[in-house]
């Protein structure tokens, strides 16, 4: 059938053979071709599935790979065949972005939190330490309300020690001096409690904050020294310990020619820590040096050099 030209009230219209594409689909009315959205990669008019990254549906045909939990609303089946919206593909993204966001702000706060209250607080807070805080000229000092060779030492010494943890005032003002006052007019009495002291040392230097881990540094050899049989009774405890001494031996300020003004006060975790095992090593027996070098293959023996 060949093209031929129809005269009608309105005119002359081309007429067109319906074997053949004469006419482009631009000339043809709106409504006769109504405009289709640009479907994800998949099946023509299908609806996407959002799916995590790295996983095996990811790499499956008709799939949007989202970065956040996947919350998907309830699709009625009319809708089911329909394109995708842009805008909600858009809000939906937005709300998966903010949906990260706030994770991310959760974990940085848990971070900076990273463990709860200590048992020294809660003795603290309710009022049940025999301590209270003297305002002196020379600085704070704090005071016992209760004479120190009357104290329960199983008691109050590894509560104090748990306080070592703490890194805020006044929990580690009190802690740190009520530790030293203990251990010095202790004597006899430390030596039965060394076990029970093991679990809060431990949870001290795990804390990963520098003045904590220096602090419990100087008390262990505090401790060391307290009693003559105090070194010895530590070895068999080397393994809870240790592993932390390995961890940041190394830790020492390269400075080149500048000045380590933290040497003043003593705060590098480093040579506290060569200082803490040489202490461990000569108040700690015949057996010492070989646990110690067990655990911190790096140590070299203090008689030796």
């Amino acid at each position: 059938m060949s093209n031929t030209r129809i005269t009608t009230a309105y005119g002359a219209r081309p007429s067109y053979d319906l074997h053949t594409n004469s006419i482009s689909l631009k000339q043809r009315s709106k409504s006769a071709n109504p405009p289709q959205l640009r479907p994800f990669s998949g099946i023509q008019g299908t609806r996407p599935r959002y799916v995590p990254p790295f996983s095996i549906q990811s790499q499956q045909k008709n799939t949007v790979v989202i970065n956040g939990p996947i919350h998907e609303p309830p699709v009625t089946a009319s809708a089911r065949g329909r394109p995708p919206n842009p805008k909600c593909l858009k809000k939906q993204q937005k709300s998966i972005s903010s949906c990260n966001l706030n994770a991310s702000l959760n974990a940085c706060t848990a971070s900076k939190n990273p463990r709860r209250g200590t048992l020294f607080r809660m003795y603290f807070d309710r009022g049940d330490l025999p301590i209270k805080m003297e305002y002196l000229c020379g600085g704070d000092k704090i005071g016992w309300t209760v004479d120190i060779d009357k104290l329960d030492y199983s008691l109050y010494l590894p509560l104090f020690f748990d306080g070592l943890a703490e890194p805020k005032h006044p929990y580690k003002t009190y802690a740190r001096q009520g530790v030293s006052d203990l251990l010095q007019a202790g004597g006899d009495k430390i030596h039965p409690v060394v076990p029970q002291l093991i679990l809060p040392l431990k949870n001290a230097l795990s804390t990963r904050n520098v003045e904590v881990m220096c602090t419990t540094l100087k008390i262990i050899q505090q401790l060391v020294m307290s009693s003559d049989m105090v070194g010895p009774a530590l070895v068999p405890f080397y393994r809870q310990l240790l592993p932390m001494f390995n961890a940041f031996k190394v830790k020492n300020l390269n400075c080149g020619d500048e000045i380590d003004y933290a040497q003043k006060k003593n705060l590098n975790v480093g040579d506290l820590i060569d200082e803490t095992l040489q202490v461990l090593e000569l108040h700690g027996g015949e057996d010492a040096f070989i646990n110690i070098k067990y655990m911190v293959p790096t140590y070299e023996s203090c008689y030796l050099n």
